[in-house]
């Protein structure tokens, strides 16, 4: 065993190739280029389904109240026909266990396709880049204003990028309070200033929020506050499908001749054109092998893609392909993580349906008086109780409550109840021990309501019923 520390021999600089830092090494702004291809198509498809449903849902109706309201003053959130309480909380939960899981399944697949693709950072970022290129110009003009000293010009031309920013943040903002305020009601507010306090707050905090992330931040939010970003890396195999560059292929870069053999000259398929790095939103040279901070969204393929058509040569340079398969071998689609993570998503989807289906459309909930006990007229030890009775269903409703297995006890009050579409009723209720022989200090109680027109349809909710040690 040596204590000598070991060493790598590293190529030592070339004047005649200078290094050239990408922008998120050397902390100059990113400017994207303008390209197309068919993944950008990809995208702004899916992101137009994506923008489409979430400024489009707060503006459905649905039986004469809006389709997705999460009301929060009332506590019940209403998706299309229906109506979800605090205690339906746990599907809530197990939807968000399942979205996890699913972006798991999608990592170990695909790589980061969910940051490129559906991320609403990643949305965002584009749009306020198409606002640059509308008010500022192309890559080439952005720089060259960047570097100009201030006037007139210049002046309008930020001024109009940053009204769009700011007009698209605000309708940002309004799409998304919309869904826990009737979104009507608020644009109606919010055109004859007569918003609310807490209201306006949201409203400023989301429109600064937008702004400030997708305008300024952008790549830095993805690489220094999204924490998805720092553990998805420990999710991939040398079977993941990730944005990667075929230094195979491309070595040696240089530029050639027009209609020249590269392979003649000691060249590579990569003349070295810095395509794939202008296009990229996080600044990145994809070259540089894979990095934390590719989102993939293959950017850099299109444009390379582009320039391969151009002079000839087969696409693929830079491409979707795996670490087993850039090393001669073949991805392998079927692997056990992948199953595992799978097959956990069909059983949780599984039951998550099975939880939708038979949740129950009414509720119960008992909580007894503060005082322990008291002795009625008859000389009888009696429990108050306070009843609240939910309809989560869309009808009107006709239930019955009981005492299951009552025993020694009997309940006194309202019995036949009659509740509206998501009405809520607290109930008062007493129950009293008619056996005094049977007193115990604590007895537990079952509560059951029932519905009348289908006895199947019943919940029973437990209680304690207090009586004094010495009877």
């Amino acid at each position: 065993m040596t204590d000598r520390i070991p060493a790598r021999i590293v190529e030592s600089f070339d004047p005649a190739r200078p290094i050239r830092l990408p922008p998120a090494r050397n902390g100059s702004p990113i400017h994207t280029r303008s390209f197309s291809g068919r993944f950008r198509n990809l995208r702004r498809y899916g992101a137009g389904l994506l923008l489409l449903l979430f400024f489009g849902l707060p503006w459905l109706s649905w039986n004469g109240r809006q389709a997705v309201l999460w009301d929060l003053a009332g506590r019940k959130f209403h998706i299309f026909g229906a109506t979800y309480w605090p205690q339906d909380f746990i599907l809530l939960s197990a939807l968000l266990i399942i979205a996890a899981f699913g972006l798991f399944f999608v990592t170990v697949l695909a790589g980061r396709v969910w940051c490129g693709y559906a991320c609403p950072q990643s949305l965002w970022s584009w749009i306020f880049m198409w606002c640059e290129k509308v008010t500022e110009g192309e890559r080439n003009q952005r720089i060259r204003l960047d570097a100009a000293p201030w006037s007139a010009h210049k002046l309008l031309r930020r001024t109009a990028k940053h009204g769009l920013w700011l007009a698209v943040s605000l309708a940002t903002a309004l799409a998304f309070v919309g869904y826990f305020t009737p979104v009507r009601d608020l644009l109606q507010d919010l055109l004859t200033f007569e918003t609310g306090a807490t209201t306006g707050f949201w409203l400023c905090f989301f429109t600064v929020a937008t702004y400030a992330k997708a305008g300024w931040l952008r790549e830095k939010v993805c690489l220094h506050m999204c924490p998805y970003s720092r553990f998805q890396s420990v999710m991939f195999d040398s079977d993941t499908l990730i944005v990667s560059y075929d230094a195979g292929r491309g070595e040696n870069r240089g530029a050639r001749r027009k209609g020249a053999a590269p392979r003649a000259e000691g060249l590579g398929d990569c003349i070295d054109c810095t395509l794939c790095v202008q296009v990229c939103p996080t600044g990145i040279d994809i070259r540089d092998g894979l990095q934390l901070d590719c989102i993939g969204c293959a950017a850099c393929i299109d444009a390379c893609d582009s320039v391969m058509d151009k002079l000839g040569y087969a696409r693929g340079l830079v491409r979707y392909s795996s670490e087993r398969a850039l090393a001669g071998g073949r991805t392998r689609l079927l692997r056990p993580r992948l199953v595992g993570y799978a097959a956990m998503l069909l059983v949780m989807l599984g039951a998550f349906a099975w939880g939708m289906a038979s949740r129950p459309l009414m509720s119960l909930d008992v909580n007894k008086d503060r005082g322990l006990f008291r002795e009625n007229d008859q000389g009888q030890i009696e429990n108050v109780y306070t009843l609240k009775v939910i309809n989560k269903s869309q009808q009107p409703r006709q239930y019955v409550l009981s005492l299951a297995d009552s025993g020694p006890f009997a309940l006194h009050g309202r019995r036949e109840l009659s509740l509206a579409p998501g009405e809520i009723l607290d109930l008062p209720v007493s129950v009293t021990l008619t056996d005094a022989r049977a007193a115990k200090p604590t007895r537990t109680l079952r509560f059951a309501l029932t519905e009348r027109d289908n006895p199947t349809h019943r919940i029973a909710t437990d209680s304690v019923f207090l009586a004094p040690a010495n009877r």
